[in-house]
């Protein structure tokens, strides 16, 4: 049996990520009734409005998750509804999971930590986590400045723990998802694909933008300081590369880039799977498709080890 999807209740081990104002129910639902897990963000810092997001995704009757990015919470306003909200899957981020377990835990809750290493993710393992997401570098938005593929990450946690672990950082298509099935994973996590998916509530700029992209259209920024992000090539992100330090202030315009459309009014995070996307589709499409992709090279792979030849 699939520990995540037994976690989950999802049909598919496919799990859209948090993207902070984009992860909310409009994307969400539309991934959970394509039989993925929907999840809700709350690193926005929009405390009443995530609140309501989680209400209407759990009136909907559908599977779905909240995450929780620790460092990026104001106070515990938001731990305390999520344990009495009936959310049954959480992950969190940003931060040491250790304080937030007890009490998730304590309300039935499912408990998964994103990590960015080896380090991370034991220390999740002996404060008792029920699973890890694994981020590679590959991913958009905020990351470990010392970069670690997903490829290797995947291996190497594996290699020191059994824990059911999420595949997260340049996946977004059953060829991925297969290939981090190989290394231990039992789920994948997409952000970037689900960005620019038809039920995505972005700007179609922004989603134009990640279609139009090459496999080296995003730049690791601000590695020598926080926050250090994954974003795509642009003229301020070129700026930003060239000085090589940016604040939280160049943050500001976020918004702007989602929904406005302006590519220029903040970095627009987004990983490097934007490489590998060439057209918008419906959040159906692209489980349906990473499915059928999945199980077609699981079965050749299948076939050539019963076959005991390459």
């Amino acid at each position: 049996m699939n520990r995540v999807l037994a976690h989950t209740g999802a049909t598919y081990p496919i799990i859209q990520a948090p993207m902070g104002w984009i992860a909310r129910t409009q994307l969400a639902s539309a991934v959970s009734r394509a039989g993925g897990l929907g999840i809700i963000e709350t690193s926005s810092g929009e405390t009443e409005n995530c609140q309501a997001e989680i209400r209407q995704m759990a009136a909907l009757g559908l599977p779905f998750g909240v995450n929780l990015p620790i460092r990026f919470l104001k106070d515990d306003a938001m731990l305390r509804f999520v344990c009495e909200s009936g959310v049954k899957f959480v992950t969190t981020s940003a931060g040491s999971p250790a304080k937030f377990i007890a009490p998730l835990k304590s309300a039935g809750i499912t408990v998964y930590h994103a990590v960015p290493t080896v380090d991370a993710a034991m220390k999740c393992v002996d404060a008792g986590i029920d699973g890890l997401v694994v981020e590679g570098a590959e991913g958009g938005g905020f990351k470990n400045p010392e970069e670690v593929s997903t490829l290797v990450l995947l291996q190497a946690i594996r290699a020191r723990t059994n824990v059911p672990m999420i595949a997260a950082g340049g996946i977004c298509d059953g060829r991925g998802m297969a290939a981090a099935f190989a290394l231990g994973a039992e789920a994948i996590q997409m952000g970037t694909r689900f960005v620019c998916c038809a039920e995505s509530p972005v700007h179609e700029n922004y989603k134009q933008a990640i279609v139009n992209a090459r496999e080296t259209g995003t730049f690791m920024l601000n590695k020598k300081s926080t926050p250090c992000i994954r974003a795509l090539k642009s003229e301020r992100t070129t700026a930003i590369h060239e000085a090589g330090v940016m604040s939280f202030d160049d943050m500001k315009g976020i918004r702007g880039v989602y929904f406005g459309g302006d590519m220029e009014a903040a970095p627009a995070l987004a990983g490097q799977s934007a490489g590998l996307i060439d057209s918008v589709k419906t959040a159906k499409q692209i489980i349906d498709d990473t499915v059928a992709e999945f199980f077609a090279i699981s079965q050749r792979m299948g076939a050539m080890a019963q076959a005991n030849s390459f």
